[in-house]
């Protein structure tokens, strides 16, 4: 009667711990799913609702996008939310670069965020002004050593693509090229086009018309391999600077601990819709590569991604507080 009794006492038990545990995550989802992102109007608000419907679709469930506004706010609501895969963060690369910038970080990256996938990439365009007697990467890195100081890039806010990808090309090559602050990239631009500053790493959907009219001329592209966003026009790596990569990433996010039956069916809606042909095309459209990898790779390219701009923001002595 004990070993009786002590089995029917502890079976119900076991069905508790997998029900609450969610090992295998059978009835996840089963009410809606808040998309939590950034502020309403820009590249990632775009991409969230643009991913919305599919996967709405995909689990059953509506998923709801919440904006957050910038910084580590939307960042720290995922981080502190329950794992149970009702919260979840679409964000940049800042969710891993923010520490670096800031003193005090209310979050740890890795200690509490659960990768789903690297959703995209975007790339930046190298571009000077036609007056710089340079037309490849080779020519700007021989005149800014012939030249040090004397040469100045454009950038829009402290951390931000434009920013960051010229300290790596700096720290890579050696060059002294001066930091001309903006706070926002289209002042930048506007200045770059006005022959006020000479260089800047700027988004292609900016940049574009404006290479073609000759305002800038674009000496080739950021990504690790060519990118058909930009056809025909080199990488950084490849035309002078091998081993240069810098991208815009934006990717999906669970709060630490939630089961992985969740992240796993998580990752196969978001992956299944990002590859949507009529999603895909839209990305394109507005400059972004679409990926889609898995939580493991993804949770790789964040580290690999933290000892690069950590090392880069360290050395440069960059701080956003």
């Amino acid at each position: 009667m004990l070993t009786i009794r002590f089995v029917v006492g502890m079976f119900p038990a076991g069905l508790m711990v997998l029900g609450a545990g969610g090992v295998f995550g059978q009835d996840y989802p089963n009410r809606p799913i808040r998309l939590v992102t950034t502020s309403p109007g820009g590249g990632l608000d775009f991409a969230a609702r643009l991913f919305a419907p599919g996967l709405t679709r995909g689990l059953g469930q509506t998923v709801i996008i919440e904006n957050r506004g910038g910084g580590v706010t939307p960042i720290e609501t995922v981080a502190k939310a329950p794992p149970d895969g009702y919260t979840l963060l679409f964000n940049s690369g800042s969710t891993w670069i923010l520490p670096f910038l800031q003193t005090k970080a209310p979050y740890d990256p890795v200690r509490d965020l659960a990768p789903i996938t690297l959703v995209e990439i975007a790339p930046s365009v190298l571009v000077v002004h036609p007056s710089l007697p340079v037309k490849s990467v080779k020519e700007l890195i021989a005149l800014a050593k012939a030249r040090p100081g004397e040469l100045n890039y454009a950038a829009g806010s402290i951390g931000s693509s434009t920013h960051l990808s010229p300290e790596l090309f700096k720290a890579m090559t050696g060059v002294d090229i001066v930091h001309i602050f903006y706070k926002s990239s289209g002042p930048a631009l506007i200045d770059l086009i006005a022959g006020h500053v000479q260089v800047m790493f700027a988004s292609p959907g900016g940049v574009e018309p404006h290479v073609k009219a000759g305002r800038v001329r674009a000496l080739a592209v950021t990504t690790a391999a060519p990118s058909e966003l930009l056809p025909g026009l080199p990488t950084v790596a490849a035309s002078g600077l091998p081993g240069y990569e810098s991208v815009v990433s934006h990717g999906m996010f669970a709060p630490a601990k939630t089961p992985q039956a969740i992240i796993q069916r998580l990752h196969r809606e978001t992956v299944r819709v990002i590859h949507l042909p009529e999603v895909k095309e839209r990305l394109l459209k507005s400059g972004v590569e679409p990926v889609g990898n898995s939580p493991e790779e993804f949770g790789a390219y964040i580290k690999s991604d933290m000892v690069k701009w950590g090392k880069v923001i360290k050395d440069a002595g960059i701080r956003a507080d």
